[in-house]
Protein backbone atom coordinates (compact mmCIF):
# COMPACT_ATOMS: atom_id res chain seq x y z
CA UNK A 1 0.00 0.00 0.00
CA UNK A 2 1.23 3.51 -0.68
CA UNK A 3 1.64 6.14 2.01
CA UNK A 4 -1.84 7.65 1.48
CA UNK A 5 -3.54 4.27 1.88
CA UNK A 6 -1.58 3.12 4.93
CA UNK A 7 -3.96 1.59 7.46
CA UNK A 8 -6.73 1.36 4.87
CA UNK A 9 -8.83 -1.58 3.75
CA UNK A 10 -11.44 -2.03 1.02
CA UNK A 11 -15.01 -2.96 1.91
CA UNK A 12 -14.43 -6.31 0.20
CA UNK A 13 -11.88 -7.21 2.90
CA UNK A 14 -14.54 -7.37 5.62
CA UNK A 15 -17.73 -8.13 3.67
CA UNK A 16 -19.54 -10.88 5.59
CA UNK A 17 -22.58 -13.10 5.08
CA UNK A 18 -24.22 -15.16 7.81
CA UNK A 19 -26.85 -17.67 6.73
CA UNK A 20 -29.19 -19.55 9.05
CA UNK A 21 -32.21 -21.80 8.68
CA UNK A 22 -35.31 -20.39 10.39
CA UNK A 23 -36.68 -22.99 12.81
CA UNK A 24 -40.05 -23.16 14.60
CA UNK A 25 -38.63 -21.94 17.93
CA UNK A 26 -37.79 -18.61 16.21
CA UNK A 27 -41.47 -17.94 15.39
CA UNK A 28 -43.58 -15.28 17.09
CA UNK A 29 -47.26 -15.61 18.06
CA UNK A 30 -48.26 -14.86 14.45
CA UNK A 31 -46.22 -17.76 13.10
CA UNK A 32 -43.59 -15.55 11.43
CA UNK A 33 -39.94 -15.24 12.48
CA UNK A 34 -39.65 -12.91 15.47
CA UNK A 35 -38.04 -9.55 14.68
CA UNK A 36 -35.79 -9.93 17.71
CA UNK A 37 -34.25 -13.07 16.22
CA UNK A 38 -33.47 -11.18 13.03
CA UNK A 39 -32.02 -8.24 14.99
CA UNK A 40 -29.78 -10.61 16.94
CA UNK A 41 -28.47 -12.14 13.70
CA UNK A 42 -27.96 -8.66 12.23
CA UNK A 43 -25.95 -7.67 15.33
CA UNK A 44 -23.74 -10.74 14.87
CA UNK A 45 -22.97 -10.01 11.23
CA UNK A 46 -22.36 -6.33 12.03
CA UNK A 47 -19.91 -7.36 14.76
CA UNK A 48 -18.08 -9.77 12.44
CA UNK A 49 -17.80 -7.18 9.66
CA UNK A 50 -16.64 -4.36 11.95
CA UNK A 51 -14.14 -6.60 13.73
CA UNK A 52 -12.70 -7.85 10.43
CA UNK A 53 -12.25 -4.27 9.19
CA UNK A 54 -10.85 -2.83 12.43
CA UNK A 55 -8.92 -5.80 13.76
CA UNK A 56 -10.34 -4.93 17.21
CA UNK A 57 -13.18 -5.83 19.53
CA UNK A 58 -16.28 -3.84 18.49
CA UNK A 59 -19.50 -2.83 20.21
CA UNK A 60 -22.87 -1.74 18.82
CA UNK A 61 -23.62 1.92 19.59
CA UNK A 62 -26.73 2.43 17.48
CA UNK A 63 -29.09 0.75 15.08
CA UNK A 64 -30.67 3.01 12.48
CA UNK A 65 -33.48 2.49 10.05
CA UNK A 66 -34.43 -1.12 10.62
CA UNK A 67 -36.96 -1.65 7.86
CA UNK A 68 -38.96 -4.90 7.99
CA UNK A 69 -40.08 -5.12 4.37
CA UNK A 70 -41.57 -8.64 4.27
CA UNK A 71 -42.15 -11.38 6.86
CA UNK A 72 -39.73 -14.28 7.17
CA UNK A 73 -41.29 -17.74 7.33
CA UNK A 74 -40.29 -20.81 9.31
CA UNK A 75 -38.22 -23.09 7.07
CA UNK A 76 -36.66 -20.29 5.04
CA UNK A 77 -32.92 -19.84 4.75
CA UNK A 78 -32.03 -16.30 5.81
CA UNK A 79 -28.81 -14.58 4.74
CA UNK A 80 -27.50 -11.41 6.39
CA UNK A 81 -25.21 -9.62 3.92
CA UNK A 82 -23.07 -6.97 5.61
CA UNK A 83 -20.62 -4.42 4.30
CA UNK A 84 -18.73 -1.45 5.72
CA UNK A 85 -20.41 1.67 4.33
CA UNK A 86 -18.58 4.38 6.29
CA UNK A 87 -15.73 4.82 8.76
CA UNK A 88 -15.00 7.63 11.18
CA UNK A 89 -12.14 7.68 13.67
CA UNK A 90 -13.32 4.74 15.78
CA UNK A 91 -16.80 4.19 14.37
CA UNK A 92 -18.00 2.22 11.39
CA UNK A 93 -21.42 2.10 9.74
CA UNK A 94 -22.33 -1.39 8.61
CA UNK A 95 -25.07 -1.72 6.00
CA UNK A 96 -27.00 -4.98 6.20
CA UNK A 97 -29.31 -6.48 3.61
CA UNK A 98 -31.36 -9.49 4.68
CA UNK A 99 -32.72 -11.93 2.13
CA UNK A 100 -34.72 -15.07 2.70
CA UNK A 101 -34.93 -18.08 0.44
CA UNK A 102 -37.70 -20.63 0.33
CA UNK A 103 -35.56 -23.75 0.00
CA UNK A 104 -38.38 -25.75 -1.63
CA UNK A 105 -39.35 -23.24 -4.32
CA UNK A 106 -36.13 -21.24 -4.65
CA UNK A 107 -38.06 -17.97 -4.20
CA UNK A 108 -35.80 -15.24 -2.83
CA UNK A 109 -37.11 -12.07 -1.19
CA UNK A 110 -35.45 -9.00 0.29
CA UNK A 111 -36.88 -8.84 3.83
CA UNK A 112 -34.86 -6.29 5.80
CA UNK A 113 -32.42 -3.44 5.49
CA UNK A 114 -30.65 -1.70 8.36
CA UNK A 115 -27.57 0.21 9.45
CA UNK A 116 -25.54 -0.60 12.56
CA UNK A 117 -22.97 1.83 13.95
CA UNK A 118 -20.15 -0.03 15.63
CA UNK A 119 -17.20 1.34 17.61
CA UNK A 120 -13.81 -0.36 17.84
CA UNK A 121 -12.35 -0.72 21.34
CA UNK A 122 -8.68 -0.99 22.24
CA UNK A 123 -7.06 -3.09 24.95
CA UNK A 124 -7.81 -0.24 27.42
CA UNK A 125 -11.55 -0.53 26.57
CA UNK A 126 -11.49 2.94 25.01
CA UNK A 127 -12.40 3.76 21.40
CA UNK A 128 -9.51 3.05 19.04
CA UNK A 129 -8.76 4.30 15.54
CA UNK A 130 -9.92 2.12 12.65
CA UNK A 131 -8.40 1.78 9.17
CA UNK A 132 -9.62 4.12 6.47
CA UNK A 133 -12.05 2.70 3.90
CA UNK A 134 -10.84 2.30 0.33
CA UNK A 135 -13.78 3.02 -1.99
CA UNK A 136 -13.48 0.84 -5.09
CA UNK A 137 -16.81 1.32 -6.86
CA UNK A 138 -19.50 3.91 -7.51
CA UNK A 139 -21.81 1.92 -5.19
CA UNK A 140 -19.29 2.14 -2.35
CA UNK A 141 -18.92 5.90 -2.88
CA UNK A 142 -22.74 6.28 -2.85
CA UNK A 143 -23.05 4.26 0.37
CA UNK A 144 -20.31 6.32 2.06
CA UNK A 145 -21.99 9.60 1.08
CA UNK A 146 -25.44 8.32 2.15
CA UNK A 147 -23.97 7.48 5.56
CA UNK A 148 -22.63 11.03 5.87
CA UNK A 149 -26.13 12.38 5.14
CA UNK A 150 -27.79 9.95 7.58
CA UNK A 151 -25.36 11.16 10.26
CA UNK A 152 -26.26 14.81 9.50
CA UNK A 153 -30.00 14.03 9.51
CA UNK A 154 -29.66 12.28 12.87
CA UNK A 155 -27.78 15.26 14.34
CA UNK A 156 -30.46 17.66 13.04
CA UNK A 157 -33.22 15.45 14.47
CA UNK A 158 -31.56 15.37 17.89
CA UNK A 159 -31.03 19.15 17.86
CA UNK A 160 -34.65 19.79 16.84
CA UNK A 161 -36.02 17.40 19.45
CA UNK A 162 -33.87 19.05 22.13
CA UNK A 163 -35.30 22.46 21.14
CA UNK A 164 -38.87 21.13 21.29
CA UNK A 165 -38.29 19.73 24.78
CA UNK A 166 -36.54 22.91 25.93
CA UNK A 167 -39.45 25.05 24.70
CA UNK A 168 -42.24 22.64 25.65
CA UNK A 169 -44.41 25.35 27.21
CA UNK A 170 -44.43 27.29 23.93
CA UNK A 171 -45.85 24.40 21.91
CA UNK A 172 -49.38 24.68 20.57
CA UNK A 173 -50.42 21.28 21.89
CA UNK A 174 -54.09 21.59 20.96
CA UNK A 175 -53.23 22.24 17.30
CA UNK A 176 -50.68 19.41 17.23
CA UNK A 177 -53.18 16.92 18.71
CA UNK A 178 -56.10 18.04 16.53
CA UNK A 179 -57.11 15.29 14.09
CA UNK A 180 -54.76 12.79 15.76
CA UNK A 181 -55.92 9.42 17.04
CA UNK A 182 -55.85 10.35 20.73
CA UNK A 183 -58.13 11.79 23.37
CA UNK A 184 -56.49 14.32 25.69
CA UNK A 185 -58.26 14.24 29.06
CA UNK A 186 -55.60 16.24 30.89
CA UNK A 187 -55.93 19.86 31.90
CA UNK A 188 -52.21 20.46 31.67
CA UNK A 189 -49.85 20.11 28.73
CA UNK A 190 -46.52 19.39 30.52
Amino acid sequence: MNENNEMARPASFSRTTITELMIPSYANFGGKIHGGILLSLMDKVAYATATKHSGAYCVTVSVDTVDFLQPVEVGELVSMKASINYVGNSSMVIGIKVVSENVKTGEIKHTNTCYFTMVAKGEDDRPTKVPKLILESATEVRRFVEAIYRKKFKQNYETNLHEIKKNWEKQDIETLLKNQRCINTTKEVG
